[in-house]
Formats: C-alpha cells, sequence, structure tokens
C-alpha cells in the first residue's frame, strides 16, 4: 500500500521547490504564511483540501500530480 502523506509531501515540495516564483509569491496568493508554506516544503505539515486547489493554482500543476495519481 503507498504512504499517499509521503507522495504528497514530496511531490509538493518539488513543485514549490522547482517554481519560478519566490516562496512569498508562492505564500501570498493562497493566503497563507511563508512559515506555513515552509512547513509544507519540510513535510511538517499538509496543506487543507482548499489550501492544496489554490497552491495546484498557483504551481500551474495538477493535482492528480501531486496526489500521485499518474503513476
Amino acid at each position: 500500500m503507498k504512504n499517499y502523506d509521503e507522495i504528497i509531501r514530496k511531490r509538493l515540495r518539488e513543485e514549490i521547490e522547482t517554481s519560478r516564483k519566490s516562496k512569498t509569491q508562492i505564500a501570498k496568493e493562497p493566503g497563507i504564511s511563508r512559515p506555513t508554506l515552509s512547513q509544507y516544503v519540510s513535510g511538517r505539515i499538509l496543506p487543507s483540501l482548499p489550501t492544496f486547489a489554490l497552491l495546484c493554482d498557483v504551481l500551474d500543476c495538477s493535482a492528480d500530480d501531486i496526489l500521485g495519481r499518474k503513476d
């Protein structure tokens, strides 16, 4: 069985780190704090579903990619 939490953390972190936007810009658009975004990157917490959807929009990526649904 897949560990979906770990897949989500890894892929979200990759999308954030490879984005052409700064972490401050990424956090600002969905209305989260920069420290909260840092917690997503470090894997300490996962975003809520509404925040996750907004982050996908900001990062211009598919939720399926982050969820590992295309493997």
